[in-house]
């Protein structure tokens, strides 16, 4: 079969592009063909990666025209590609023009779509009226929606769309388990790393990792791995309140080798789905500590880690020095680690149209 994703590109970036990423590739293994549209890149031309074929939609790149011009793209590279390819599945990973663009399509050519709901943050969707118009198109007119968390179906289920329950069901997460490992044997070290790995963006809530950093009684280096808009103004906090012992590394497409390095994965995040990071984390052998917020609670468990209470920094440095100052319980999380990851090992095809 041939499947049309809507998703951002490049697929060794965030939780979304890993997402559906791993998902092309389980595609193409099993012998079907994915073409994706996505963002443009950096000025870049990029025709295919690891057999997927990719195509960029146009965008102009101003607020009250962008969505318009990505809906009006994808509409016009679609429209193009199911002439030319009889395409069987449409799948978007994202919200905005080009989810609405996609599906409009889908529908008119009787085309299963899908949609794949990525984070919990449909109370934030719905609290700006222009994502909220936009939502709601999408979610009403999409054939299937897909979670990647329990409680993004709860969310979703809470909503006043005709049919919601009905076309709603699970889809987790994957992580590759044999390239996301422990290192052994490990060298001990005197003072521990910390380490964070996403984007540097509001929903992050990395502003709250430095305050806790200052907060600790517990030397440790603290790694931060990625990039986004607020990369400078994270570097400026650091430097101006003299906050020690901390390292951007930008963005790395050598995550697998600086997990296992490290002795403990934060995040501190806003909202999550259900974190890719935080899984790659596990299957490295970190115990972890999140917000408790939904979609954390799902994944660390009293057997891994810890929950703080959100936008508490004092919370968050108390909960990082309690796991780092005792060694009983920082290895009883540590023994758990990898098996839980293990839950997360394989990519299900969430298709009903393809049954192999």
């Amino acid at each position: 079969m041939k499947i049309v994703m809507i998703s951002i590109f490049p697929p060794n970036n965030g939780g979304v592009e890993k997402h559906t990423y791993t998902l092309s590739k389980k595609l193409i293994e099993n012998g079907h063909e994915v073409f994706l549209i996505t963002l443009p890149y950096n000025g870049k031309k990029i025709s295919s990666f690891d057999g997927i074929h990719i195509i960029q939609a146009n965008m102009i790149n101003i607020p009250f025209l962008k969505e318009l011009s990505l809906m009006i793209s994808v509409k016009k590279i679609l429209n193009n590609l199911i002439k030319k390819e009889n395409i069987d599945i449409i799948h978007s990973h994202i919200w905005g023009g080009m989810a609405i663009g996609a599906i409009q399509l889908g529908n008119k050519y009787n085309i299963p779509t899908y949609m794949t709901v990525h984070f919990s943050d449909i109370e934030y969707v719905f609290n700006n009226p222009l994502q909220k118009r936009f939502a709601k198109k999408i979610l009403n007119n999409a054939n299937k929606l897909l979670a990647v968390s329990n409680d993004i179906i709860d969310e979703l289920n809470s909503l006043n769309i005709k049919n919601i329950k009905e076309k709603t069901s699970l889809h987790l997460n994957a992580v590759d388990i044999n390239k996301f490992k422990e290192i052994t044997p490990k060298t001990k070290k005197e003072t521990p790393t910390v380490i964070f790995v996403g984007r540097l963006a509001k929903q992050k809530n990395l502003t709250l990792l430095l305050d806790a950093k200052k907060q600790s009684k517990i030397d440790y280096k603290l790694l931060i791995v990625g990039d986004g808009p607020l990369k400078d103004n994270l570097e400026n906090k650091v430097k101006n309140e003299k906050i020690s012992d901390i390292k951007f590394l930008g963005h790395r497409d050598d995550i697998e080798k600086i997990l296992p390095q490290s002795d403990l994965f934060v995040l501190p995040s806003h909202f999550e789905g259900l974190s890719i990071a935080l899984i790659e984390a596990l299957a490295c052998g970190l115990p972890v500590i999140g917000s408790d917020i939904k979609g954390m609670r799902q994944i660390i468990t009293p057997d891994v880690g810890l929950l703080f209470q959100p936008n508490d920094p004092l919370s968050l440095a108390h909960t990082i020095d309690k796991i780092l100052s005792n060694e009983e319980l920082y290895n009883k999380f540590k023994s758990n680690t990898r098996k839980k990851a293990m839950k997360f090992s394989e990519m299900k095809i969430p298709y009903t149209e393809i049954t192999t």
